[in-house]
């Protein structure tokens, strides 16, 4: 069982690893294709439109075979430990990486663009390197963390906004570059935007039933709701950046450069947030 696991994990990498080369590829023929036409004053690209078809239609089942991996990764993962994937970094690491391809997949399926999910896949990349850098063989829980189901539901819903919020840190920095520099085979800045701004809409709620799940997990588990933790503390910070966020796009009518910095800070605290183990010590630090 053990030997499937990290078969499915090392098959998962291999494949986003093969997404980001064909997407790259892709890419750079689509933007080739794109200035010859301009400098032409043609509107004629028959001549690449196969080859740019094939390379992201490749991309894209790529992609959909590497969310399966993972899903199997942590599918086999939660069979031997008997618990959803929140008993050690290794396990989290693996379960942000799924949330950050479905998302992926769910936003390039709405908005008909793949950059924002190739960012998500360069970032799941390195999670996955960390997962396998950190991997932990199943033991048996921490009493804090047997409360399986409350604790299940809590990582699921960190899962989803941390997923969601990648895709909108995506479309941030690619708001950034359009908005300096108008590159012809991006979309237009309005659209990683909106982007940005459905992610934090969607992610926000996920990201607030995360810390109250979390508090009544930890009255459970510590016998208080809060308690300063420096990983709790974090989570409110990243919860405080997102809810600026939303105030200042709608009361105050920020949107552009501003709201794109903002959502860069607020990953940036994500960050934060999942390696807090390491940072800090604290009642999270059971590793």
């Amino acid at each position: 069982m053990i030997n499937l696991e990290s078969i499915f994990l090392k098959v998962s990498m291999a494949g986003i690893v093969l997404t980001i080369i064909f997407a790259i590829i892709a890419s750079i023929i689509s933007r080739r294709s794109i200035m010859a036409g301009i400098d032409k004053k043609s509107g004629s690209k028959s001549t690449v439109l196969e080859p740019r078809n094939g390379l992201f239609l490749s991309a894209k089942i790529l992609t959909i075979l590497s969310l399966v991996f993972v899903t199997l990764t942590i599918v086999f993962r939660a069979i031997q430990t008997g618990h959803g994937p929140f008993s050690n970094m290794y396990e989290f690491a693996l379960a942000f990486v799924w949330g950050i391809i479905i998302m992926g997949v769910i936003f390039e399926w709405r908005y008909k663009t793949s950059v924002v999910r190739n960012v998500g896949l360069i970032v799941a990349f390195l999670l996955l390197g960390f997962a396998m850098a950190t991997y932990t063989k199943p033991e048996p829980l921490v009493p804090a963390l047997q409360q399986s189901t409350l604790l299940s539901i809590h990582v699921a819903t960190a899962v989803f906004a941390y997923g969601i919020f990648t895709i909108g840190f995506g479309a941030a920095i690619f708001f950034l570059i359009q908005n300096r520099r108008k590159s012809p085979w991006l979309p237009d800045k309005e659209i990683f935007d909106i982007i940005s701004y459905r992610s934090v809409v969607i992610g926000f709620p996920f990201l607030t039933l995360t810390i109250v799940l979390g508090a009544l997990w930890a009255d459970i588990a510590w016998g208080r709701y809060w308690s300063w933790d420096p990983k709790e503390t974090a989570s409110l910070v990243t919860w405080l950046i997102y809810a600026v966020y939303i105030h200042a796009r709608l009361m105050r009518g920020w949107k552009g450069k501003k709201t794109a910095i903002l959502l860069i800070a607020g990953f940036g605290a994500i960050l934060l947030t999942f390696f807090g183990n390491y940072i800090f010590s604290g009642l999270h630090a059971y590793n």
